[in-house]
């Protein structure tokens, strides 16, 4: 039995959908891996314990594009990663819709999946200046905090921006001044986000920055997590937790297997991405 991750590496729910509709109707999928190897992945649902969607617009799902909403019926779990910066529109996401018109997505998405099935992803925190004035996306974390409460989500993830050297030069080039605050910072950063849930049911999870976890009210995050998806799996289907290898050292992810080709361009120009070097900036005034 297999958890499917769909996807850390493209927005397949933004901009593939089509593929995405085609691998579900076949029920099996080809997947370029990162090394131009491929690899095969059985989608048969009595095979599939969950499969876990990940996305910054889940608009193209709640109009069931390319018949999507209807092919995963399918499956007996679906589980949604739903990432939103506060940064939507701006400099840094020029191209993610708006963060309150995609917090608005909520209240169909836990009315399809349940709020036990949903995570909000504040990922990532980042401060940066420009024209002498320092900004970052850490004051919207309230109305993350909100949307949270209203709709019973009870998993809010977060992360720190890391500064690979990809992305400083993409800083640079933007003409954007990055600020990379000491550990420290980040702890007291952290505590910060600790005490705006202190009336909140939520819990707050850190993705793979684990010295974030000394603070109490934080824990290590395990973005795709067998124990939990088990514990609220509706037909009951456990499955074990064995830790993902192939991600990042701190990670704490079960075991997976996604399903978005490299060969799938991320379209988004996220000025903070990692992943995706081939990012076109668009000229600045």
């Amino acid at each position: 039995m297999l958890i499917i991750s769909a996807s850390r590496r493209t927005d397949l729910i933004a901009f593939h959908g089509r593929y995405f509709s085609n691998i579900l109707k076949r029920e099996k999928a080809v997947v370029q891996g990162p090394f131009g190897f491929k690899y095969e992945v059985d989608l048969d649902p009595k095979k599939i314990h969950t499969i876990v969607l990940w996305s910054k617009n889940f608009q193209p799902l709640l109009k069931n594009q390319y018949n999507l909403l209807t092919l995963l019926k399918k499956y007996s779990q679906v589980y949604l990663h739903f990432t939103v910066t506060g940064f939507g529109g701006t400099e840094i996401e020029p191209a993610i819709p708006n963060p309150l018109s995609a917090l608005n997505q909520l209240k169909e998405l836990v009315n399809l999946f349940g709020s036990e099935r949903i995570s909000l992803r504040f990922d990532p925190i980042l401060f940066y200046k420009r024209e002498g004035k320092v900004k970052t996306n850490f004051d919207f974390f309230p109305q993350i905090v909100e949307y949270a409460e209203k709709f019973n989500i009870k998993r809010i993830i977060f992360s720190l921006v890391q500064f690979y050297p990809t992305v400083i030069k993409r800083f640079k080039k933007a003409g954007i001044e990055y600020i990379d605050p000491s550990e420290k910072e980040k702890i007291d950063l952290a505590r910060k986000l600790v005490d705006k849930l202190k009336n909140s049911s939520a819990k707050l999870y850190s993705c793979s920055q684990d010295f974030l976890t000394i603070l109490d009210g934080v824990e290590k995050s395990r973005c795709i997590d067998a124990e939990y998806l088990s514990k609220i799996h509706p037909l009951g289907w456990k499955i074990e937790h064995k830790k993902d290898r192939g991600q990042r050292k701190e990670c704490g992810c079960s075991q997976s297997k996604d399903i978005g080709s490299y060969s799938l361009n991320c379209p988004y120009p996220c000025l903070y991405c990692y992943a995706n070097k081939k990012i076109i900036l668009n000229k600045r005034d």
